[in-house]
This record gives C-alpha cells, structure tokens and sequence, in this order.
C-alpha cells in the first residue's frame, strides 16, 4: 500500500484514511460490487497459478480462483488468506531451490494479492 495511503486496486487508485476501512476507503469498498471483487481477485490468482512451479501448486491456485468466482463475498477474505498462504510457501520453495526469477515473480504476485486484500477491506493492514 505504501506510505501515501493509496490503494492501486485494479484500474485506479483508491484513496485510503488512517480510519482503514471504516473512513472513505470502507465507504469505497462497500461500493465495490460482488463482481468487481470476485473478477479482481480472479486475475490475482490467475498470476499466481502463472507463477505456480509445481502441478499441485497450480491445481491449489486454480481451485483458489474458482472459489473466488463462486463463494459469496465474505467468503473472500479466506481465500485471500489462502492465496497468500500459497504464494508464501511458493516463495519459500523457490528461494530453498535457488531460483531467484521464480521468486522475484511469485513475491510479486503475493504483494499484490495482500494489497488487494487491505484494500478491499478484506485484511487488516500490518
């Protein structure tokens, strides 16, 4: 998110208050529909099955995304978690294997996934 307090969430900035979700970044999120949620953290996800290195990795992200597709909005915040959970692990595979362009591109994806995440009001920012 950095230090302006702006959230790039997909096509433009989001202007987030110190209130996190509760002040003008909440009111914006609330006005963020089902769809635009769902299809933002669809393509999220779909970077993170692109930066998947092994057939289970992939299979774990694309179930992932279908679950994003499909499951009700409070449902989100789980897969989130889950998403940055795999992306995590991912990382730590790649830095274990010593593959820095994997990891440079799957450390990539999972700050995007977590920005997303603050944004939409879904995680807590830390």
């Amino acid at each position: 998110m950095g230090g302006s307090g702006t959230c790039r969430v997909g096509y433009g900035p989001v202007r987030a208050t110190s209130a996190g979700c509760g002040g003008q970044a909440g009111r914006l999120a609330m006005g963020m529909t089902r769809q635009y949620l769902a299809g933002e953290l669809s393509v999220l996800l779909g970077h993170l099955q692109a930066a998947a290195t092994t057939e289970a990795a992939t299979r774990d992200a694309w179930s992932l995304r279908h679950s994003a597709e499909t499951e009700p909005i409070p449902a989100l915040r789980s897969v989130t978690v889950s998403a940055l959970t795999l992306a995590e692990a991912l990382c730590w595979d790649s830095l274990n294997r010593g593959d820095t362009a994997a990891f440079t591109r799957q450390a990539a994806v999972c700050a995007e996934l977590h920005e997303f995440g603050v944004c939409a009001c879904l995680l807590k920012e830390a």
